[in-house]
């Protein structure tokens, strides 16, 4: 799965810090004695040609990812109207097509220019909150510059919060208050900076002239005086969560399920301190979306035996028994637990993530079963092996042809199955970028792409041409063909 990919490249990536005077001093050492620092005289007394540009324009680009890896320029949003693109970043639907995902992460991360109100930056880091990726999300502000403004520090304290990290953002904020994005993180922070008397005089005022929402207030009352609440029933749980009031009801001992909380939360039941199968659900939920590396979880998939059964518990034992088989190296077992385990997969959302773990080991197989070959087959399709996969089709039947083609991007020359076969083949002929869109606008046609894209999953046959097209068009050939196989071989709409 490729957005993954991305995630789990972009994650470690250190911010890069200004330099500091030592530094650029040793890239710009002073002039050796005797060696004039500059002509001692002017050549003539014409006025030297001066360049002005806003001191804004001079910052360098954002991303964890370099261009050069990604194959997008640094300037793919600078011929956009801001606002337009600000609002694809965060509205393009990507959640049933991994390819589609991997794309977006990739428009995410890259190395980008900023603009001067840092617009595109914020819609980058709020996507990738929504999406659950929260380590990149604060790693990218990191890079930025958090304390640039205000709003992007309430970005980073926010992701700070939920990623167990809040004493640094917290500090900050005690060192310029002017950062605090409300009057509740001010209390908070000065709290954890053990002044927990200065805090409480804070929260009394707040309270009487009523500047925060009550259940914020209540939750604050209870991290201040803890003692006070010995006997109390558990606080009700926020309406509309947010970071801090998600980070209290934790602090005192009501954490809140994150199942039916924005995907941003998941991430914190990855911890050690959440239960197993809450670890699981949260695990999947951000696969799904390509917030995690495939790896992750497998671990927590393999890291104990279930002990019940039912939903959950059934799909962890059907990938234990598989995983355990194909491990051993017992062809027999592996082609008896395969279905199985690729139809709990498939029904749980997570079929690519199968396909990334799994596709090397189950094509090493020497499988006589045409059944399971032809599994095999479709799985390695779905996965970053697709083109090695492609080069061997299982014999005699014409949907291996017709993937094997689609897989080497010349599906018309084969027999096509169905009316979407069609479509997807048509995309793949002269590789034109719909109306309105242009290479000029490289960042803003991609997002406009995905979404046709997403329109043609849909059932918008038309859309599904186009999109295949203009994605090829642009010089994202490999996109094209992992997402058509993907669309083709993948359900629709997990449960």
């Amino acid at each position: 799965m490729l957005a993954c990919g991305w995630v789990a490249a972009a994650s470690p990536v250190a911010a890069q810090n200004p330099l500091s005077v030592i530094d650029w001093l040793s890239q710009n050492p002073t002039p050796a004695p005797g060696q004039p620092v500059e002509p001692p005289v002017a050549s003539s007394g014409s006025l030297p040609q001066i360049t002005v540009a806003p001191l804004e324009q001079a910052r360098p680009p954002v991303g964890l990812v370099p261009s050069a890896l990604t194959g997008l320029p640094p300037d793919l949003w600078q011929r956009s109207a801001r606002s337009v693109v600000a609002r694809l970043i965060r509205d393009v639907p990507v959640d049933r097509t991994p390819a589609m995902q991997a794309l977006l992460y990739r428009l995410l991360l890259t190395e980008a220019e900023q603009d001067p109100e840092d617009v595109l930056l914020t819609a980058r880091v709020e996507r990738l909150l929504s999406q659950g990726a929260v380590d990149p999300a604060q790693a990218l502000l990191d890079q930025a510059g958090p304390t640039h403004t205000p709003a992007l520090f309430a970005k980073w304290f926010d992701a700070s919060l939920l990623t167990g990290t809040e004493d640094t953002a917290c500090a900050q904020m005690r060192a310029e208050p002017r950062l605090a994005p409300d009057i509740a993180a001010q209390i908070f922070c000065t709290a954890r900076g053990n002044a927990v008397g200065a805090a409480s005089v804070m929260f009394d005022g707040a309270n009487a002239l009523g500047l925060m929402p009550s259940d914020t207030a209540d939750l604050l009352d209870r991290f201040l005086h803890p003692e006070a609440f010995d006997d109390a029933p558990p606080p009700a749980a926020p309406r509309a969560p947010t970071a801090l009031t998600f980070r209290l009801s934790e602090s005192v001992g009501a954490p809140l399920p994150t199942t039916a909380l924005a995907r941003r939360f998941a991430s914190a039941d990855l911890r050690d301190i959440a239960g197993w199968r809450a670890q699981i659900e949260a695990a999947e939920r951000l696969a799904r979306a390509g917030a995690i590396a495939p790896n992750l979880l497998l671990g927590l998939y393999t890291s104990r035996l279930p002990a019940a059964s039912g939903g959950i518990w059934d799909r962890v034992a059907a990938l234990q028994r598989f995983d355990a088989a194909l491990t051993a190296g017992d062809t027999a077992a592996v082609v008896q637990r395969l279905p199985q385990v690729w139809e709990a997969m498939q029904r749980a959302g997570i079929g690519a993530v199968f396909a990334e773990l799994f596709a090397e080991p189950l094509l090493r197989l020497d499988l006589d079963d045409p059944d399971a070959a032809m599994l095999v087959y479709e799985i390695a399709l779905i996965s970053p092996l697709y083109e090695t996969a492609a080069q061997t089709p299982p014999r005699g039947t014409i949907r291996a042809l017709y993937l094997a083609a689609l897989a080497q991007g010349r599906p018309l020359e084969v027999r096509l199955p169905d009316a979407t076969a069609v479509a997807i083949a048509t995309g793949f002929g002269p590789a034109i970028l719909p109306e309105g869109l242009t290479a000029e606008r490289l960042g803003e046609s991609i997002l406009r792409l995905i979404a046709l894209f997403d329109m043609g999953a849909r059932g918008n046959l038309q859309a599904l041409t186009d999109a295949i097209s203009g994605l090829r068009a642009l010089g994202l050939e490999d996109t094209a063909r992992r997402a058509a196989l993907q669309h083709v071989l993948l359900k629709a709409e997990p449960l």
